[in-house]
This record gives C-alpha cells, sequence and structure tokens, in this order.
C-alpha cells in the first residue's frame, strides 16, 4: 500500500542557492496535520511496567552571517573553521562532530542492546549552513537516525523557528513564517514522512511569550502547524491564579487568552529547571526520574483519576561547552547500560521521547483536557484586574501598561532560561530595524507568490534579521552583521516592485 506521502513532489533541499523554506504550504499542511500515531506502531515500552520516565533534548544552532569576503551569507560555524584563532574558534571541529555524533551514538547503543532515545532540536540556520559547507557526512549521518526504520523509533525531531527567532520579540505575522520554513526545509532535507512524525515544538532560548496576543499567535500558529505539544520553561509558567507549578512531571496544557477574549490551548511538557546542558550532559534527569514513582492524573471527564509514571524534562545545548564536548558522551552511554542491565530498559525508569509519551498515556486513557493548566509568568496581573465576561483590547492594553508601571516584577517581554537578560532592552538598535524590514516585507511582497525566487530571497532576509544571536552575543560585531543584513533586505524590498 502507498504511503500517504508518496503521491507529494520531492522537495529540493536548495534552490536559487537558497534553502528550500517556502512554496508548497497546502501541501505541508496537510501532512503534518494527519491525525495519526507516530510512536504507537514501533515503542517498545508498555507502561505498565514503568515507575517514571525522562526525555532529554539536545539544542543545536549556528547563525547565518555575512562572511568577511565579498558578504557572502555563510555559517558562523564556517567562519569559525576559517578564523581559528579568533576567541574560541577553534572548537569548530568539536562543534561539528557533536552536530553528527548522536548519528554514531544511536546505532551503537542499540546494538549493544540498551534502549536509548533521544530528541533532536536544530534550526534551520544549522541544516543550511552544514549543506553550504558541503558536511553531506553530518547531514547523511543525521538522516540514518531520522529515516532508518531500525534507528527511527529511538529518534524525535522537534520543530523550531527557521532562524533561531525569539517568540516574544518576533513580529506577529512572522511568526507563522518561521514555523513553515523549518517545516519545508526539514521535508527538503529528511523527506515527507519524516517530517509527518515532528509533533513537538522547542522555542528558541526556551522564551515564551506572556503577552497575551503574541502567546495567543504563536499556539495558534503551533496547532495550525500540526504540532501538539511544546517544551516550557519551569519558571517561565504559572498556575491560572498565579501560583508556582506543582507537579512539573506531569504534562500540562498551556491556556492562551488573547485580547478579545478568545482562548487556545496546547500541550505542555515542563523543562525542569537548573543549569541546562550540565543537567543533559551528566545524565540528570535520568537519576532525577530514579526518585519518582507514578503519580494519579484526575480525569475531568468523569471516571476515577488514572495513574501514570511521570516525565522529567530537560534540554540542552547539544555542542556548547566542555561538559557537552568531553563529558557527555561516557554519561550518555553509562546511563544507557544502566538501564539495560535494569529490565532492558523497558522497565522501571525508563528513557522516552516526549510524543511517545504523549501518546502511551493517552493510549491509558489521559485526555489532553485531563492535565492540569498553566499560562505564562506574570499573566494573573493582567487577568485578575480584567473581566473574563468583557475582555477588550484597549483594556488589556491600559492593564498591561499600569502594571507595568506600578509592578516592578512585571513584564511581556517574555521568560525563558536566560531572565538574568533581556532580549529587548539596549537592542533598540537592532529590534527597530527588524520590525521595520518586517513591516516592508509584508508591505512589498506578494504572501501568495511563495514558489517565486524573488519572495524567497525576501523571506530569507526577514527571518536571519531575527535570529537571536544579533542580541544575545552582545553589541558590535554581531549588531553590525544585523545592519548588513537589514541594508541588503531593505535593498531588495525597496527594489519590489
Amino acid at each position: 500500500m502507498l504511503s500517504p506521502t508518496a503521491t507529494l513532489p520531492i522537495l529540493p533541499e536548495i534552490i536559487d542557492g537558497l534553502p528550500n523554506i517556502c512554496g508548497l504550504e497546502s501541501q505541508l499542511l496537510e501532512v503534518v496535520n494527519r491525525n495519526t500515531p507516530v510512536f504507537l506502531p514501533t515503542t517498545n515500552i508498555k507502561l505498565e511496567n514503568v515507575t517514571a520516565t525522562f526525555a532529554i533534548a539536545l539544542h543545536m544552532h549556528q547563525p547565518t552571517i555575512p562572511s568577511c569576503a565579498g558578504g557572502t551569507l555563510i555559517s558562523n560555524l564556517q567562519h569559525m573553521f576559517e578564523h581559528p584563532q579568533e576567541g574560541d574558534n577553534h572548537n569548530a571541529a568539536p562543534f561539528a562532530y557533536c552536530y553528527s555524533r548522536m548519528g554514531d551514538f544511536i546505532p551503537e547503543l542499540v546494538s549493544q542492546g540498551c534502549n536509548p532515545r533521544i530528541m533532536l532540536d536544530y534550526s534551520g540556520n544549522l541544516l543550511w549552513g552544514l549543506r553550504q559547507m558541503g558536511r553531506d557526512d553530518i547531514l547523511d549521518n543525521l538522516k540514518r537516525i531520522t529515516i532508518d526504520p531500525t534507528y527511527q523509533p529511538y529518534v524525535e525531531w522537534l520543530g523550531t523557528m527557521w532562524s533561531h527567532s525569539v517568540v516574544p520579540s518576533t513580529p506577529i505575522p512572522d511568526i507563522k513564517l518561521h514555523i513553515l520554513a523549518w517545516q519545508h526545509h526539514f521535508a527538503a532535507i529528511f523527506g515527507w514522512e519524516a517530517l509527518a512524525r515532528v509533533k513537538g515544538f522547542s522555542p528558541p532560548e526556551m522564551h515564551l511569550p506572556n503577552h497575551p496576543d503574541t502567546l495567543f499567535e504563536f499556539v495558534k500558529a503551533l496547532k495550525e502547524c500540526g504540532y501538539r505539544w511544546l517544551l516550557v520553561q519551569e519558571h517561565s509558567i504559572e498556575t491560572l491564579n498565579g501560583q508556582a507549578i506543582q507537579n512539573k512531571h506531569l504534562p500540562h496544557r498551556l491556556v492562551a487568552r488573547n485580547s478579545q477574549g478568545e482562548t487556545i490551548s496546547i500541550t505542555a511538557l515542563i523543562k525542569t529547571q537548573g543549569s541546562d546542558t550540565k543537567l543533559v550532559a551528566q545524565m540528570q534527569p535520568y537519576y532525577e526520574a530514579k526518585t519518582l514513582s507514578p503519580q494519579k492524573l484526575p480525569l475531568i471527564e468523569g471516571g476515577s483519576a488514572v495513574t501514570i509514571p511521570p516525565i522529567v524534562s530537560q534540554i540542552g545545548d547539544g555542542e556548547n561547552g566542555g561538559v557537552m564536548m568531553n563529558e557527555f558522551p561516557s554519561a550518555f552511554k553509562q546511563a544507557w547500560h544502566k538501564m539495560a542491565d535494569q529490565g532492558g530498559g523497558k522497565s522501571g525508569v525508563v528513557g522516552i521521547c516526549g510524543t511517545e509519551y504523549l501518546e502511551l498515556i493517552e493510549e491509558k486513557g489521559c485526555k489532553a483536557e485531563d492535565f492540569p493548566t498553566c499560562q505564562p509568568i506574570g499573566q494573573h496581573y493582567i487577568w485578575e484586574k480584567v473581566s473574563l465576561e468583557n475582555i477588550q483590547p484597549d483594556t488589556v492594553e491600559k492593564i498591561i501598561q499600569e502594571c507595568s508601571k506600578t509592578n516592578p516584577n512585571f513584564h511581556v517581554d517574555g521568560a525563558s532560561w536566560t531572565n538574568h537578560i533581556s532580549w529587548v532592552k539596549g537592542y533598540e538598535n537592532v529590534l527597530t530595524p527588524m520590525n521595520q524590514l518586517s513591516s516592508l516585507f509584508h508591505q512589498k511582497i506578494n504572501t501568495s507568490l511563495t514558489q517565486e525566487s524573488r519572495y524567497r530571497q525576501a523571506l530569507l532576509y526577514n527571518l536571519l534579521l531575527q535570529t537571536s544571536c544579533f542580541r544575545y552575543w552582545g553589541q558590535g560585531a554581531w549588531t553590525d552583521y544585523a545592519r548588513e543584513i537589514y541594508q541588503r533586505g531593505e535593498q531588495l524590498l525597496v527594489n519590489e516592485k
């Protein structure tokens, strides 16, 4: 029998020298919105044998920058290779290996009788940059564990924003464009079937918008693009009453309410607090899960509570820092061998993928409506002052302004794992051009012509300018990169007829 995607066109990965980030939106949305199980047909885990679970994700990213010679757009990884004496650029080769090595680790562990799991989050910039550099070896290694049915059940890819833009300061009309661009690009590299299995989403920097309208549009875009859940940082959410989350090892239902009173929700798995990379590198989620036991999830729609194993969720940079480069490989392999020795990695404490976990507990009778509810941190300051029966945009905006003036702990810049810095304050020289280019893009470009080269080129500049690195990595060279990208995008759009 033919696969549901067998009649779809094979997507070219590169078109006119640019990554394939647009053009087949209707076909793509049809593929990602097919509501079929992803892991249930292949999983070797049975919940009745499990006391607790853990899920770890590796985040990988390299920004796209204008090169020194001629200003060609290149990967920062390529720049590192070409300028090894600058900063920590001597780590270019270890970084490149980190992007590839999971394609070695998973087959090795499976051949040794282990039952590993890993979730992967790669930005579109990085995937494009690897191809630009001719690193087909890395992409082929990733294809092996993504497509080969021998290894695919052990690996889950997470979607993300194509050019690693932080959602709260991304212009709202561009949020869905980033999501779709990543899906296009991923399908072009790994195929339609692989894309159909991508059901979880990893926001760059774990940055969750807490402005009601931005959050609503973000969740709406995720659901329209076929996502079933997203990963959120523990301290970036609160209960609907403004309290700290009590059951961080259970899935939650993230509720988004906009300034017009509309509500929408999506399942959230909670990434626990801590030094992300160190925790992942040392496999702390596994050891934390060993301290947990099954928990009861009350069912809203009648019936008694269902007892399910908790899940410890964690994500960290997959390449950044000595602990990840050097300590992770041995800790990763050692943990899976320990589990294999204690029930074959299929009983007691087990590793799992996010979608796999949600499908297994759903099979046991849990529904998203049964999960505890949450909202972004600080939203209770807004909703406790608004009549939920008569929400008006002007009223909500007025309350936001009042709270910003009277409450030093309140802002609507969003929350992330980097709460000690702001993604907004001090970066007007990047944010202002970013918003200007976005506005110009939507004014000048006919969004119905997504297959045309000029649309793809304009979209690329628009998305690239929103890369978080142009702010996170400080003033100077990185803001200069942003200025150059803005000028090129502006020139292209101004000349658009």
